[in-house]
């Protein structure tokens, strides 16, 4: 024979498939229930225990020995008995339950618990003023809880830059989060009395239009006051000199006179009560602002946040009840 002939003889070598089966995932629920059946010696009570229903206990019973190959159970009207295959499996299947319950237990009692870090984030003035002075105490009560304060006037996105909850000062705050008020803020409308003694106090807040005014704004459009007396509203776009995304920053030029502007009344309480700042349009209201809580919307909160949350609640509405 040829080598050309023989040629047509070799065996090919055999094809190795591209793709690796994997075995299934272990049947730990099935493993679970038979251990609380062998545990009982009974399907009914194994059920009750469990809160399942009998027909499902069985099928789980039933799926395992068909994985296996094997009958665990030899179960007639009188007779439970575990086979040999059963007796070889129920230690470790009673080992697997008992594994499974103590994971949950310890998951559970952390989230009872209130111990681990809370990340938040708060407006920079009143996190300063207000939220800061809050924590020590906070966290003598808590030992085992540690807090991240970020503090910056921009939005935080909460879920992107993974806050555990987020402290907003508004007069409605966003949609989008789960929302809890902590407390109402009033707002006034001040100057410094040498502003207002050159340029005239104004009557009515259509008169702003012919004042300076300091805008507070962090966002990039423009603000617009309202103000409410009785059954009568009125709404100005202010203008001016200045516009800050800051509290603090705006103190100093409505001391010196540089204008008017609004701000929360933590912030101008001490001026006001010196005479350094006056109230204009005292008989006007401007709606209030309030302190709110904002946390992602989904899933039930840990317990350190669940515990922090209170604790400002407690607090903050102490400190503004004024407002109310």
């Amino acid at each position: 024979m040829d080598s050309g002939s023989i040629s047509k003889y070799k065996l090919s070598k055999p094809k190795v498939s591209k793709f690796i089966i994997m075995t299934r995932l272990p049947d730990l629920e099935g493993l679970a229930i038979f251990a609380k059946v062998a545990e009982g010696r009974s399907f009914a009570a194994a059920a009750a225990d469990l809160r399942l229903s009998k027909a499902t206990v069985s099928k789980a019973i039933s799926r395992i020995e068909s994985r296996l190959g094997a009958r665990l159970i030899i179960r007639t009207a009188r007779r439970f008995e575990l086979t040999d295959a059963g007796r070889q499996l129920v230690g470790r299947a009673a080992q697997i339950l008992a594994e499974g319950e103590a994971a949950e237990d310890v998951t559970r009692a952390q989230a009872r618990t209130p111990r681990g870090l809370v990340r938040l984030a708060a407006p920079m003035s009143f996190g300063t003023l207000q939220v800061a002075p809050l924590l020590p105490d906070f966290l003598a009560a808590f030992p085992e809880i540690s807090i991240d304060l970020h503090l910056s006037d921009a939005m935080t996105d909460v879920i992107g830059e993974g806050f555990d909850a987020a402290i907003r000062i508004a007069v409605q705050p966003g949609a989008s989060l789960a929302v809890q008020r902590l407390s109402e803020i009033s707002r006034y409308l001040v100057g410094s009395p040498a502003y207002l003694d050159k340029h005239g106090r104004p009557k009515h807040p259509l008169h702003l239009t012919e004042h300076r005014c300091i805008s507070y704004s962090y966002t990039m459009t423009s603000e617009v006051w309202r103000f409410r007396k009785g059954s009568k509203s009125a709404s100005v776009r202010p203008s001016g000199p200045l516009r800050v995304n800051n509290g603090d920053a705006m103190m100093p030029a409505l001391i010196a006179g540089t204008g008017l502007g609004i701000l929360p009344e933590f912030f101008i309480r001490e001026a006001l009560e010196s005479n350094r700042l006056e109230r204009v349009l005292p008989d006007w209201s401007i709606p209030l602002g309030a302190v709110y809580w904002v946390t992602p919307p989904e899933g039930p909160l840990p317990k350190r946040v669940e515990v922090l949350r209170d604790y400002l609640i407690e607090q903050l509405t102490q400190r503004f009840s004024f407002s109310r």
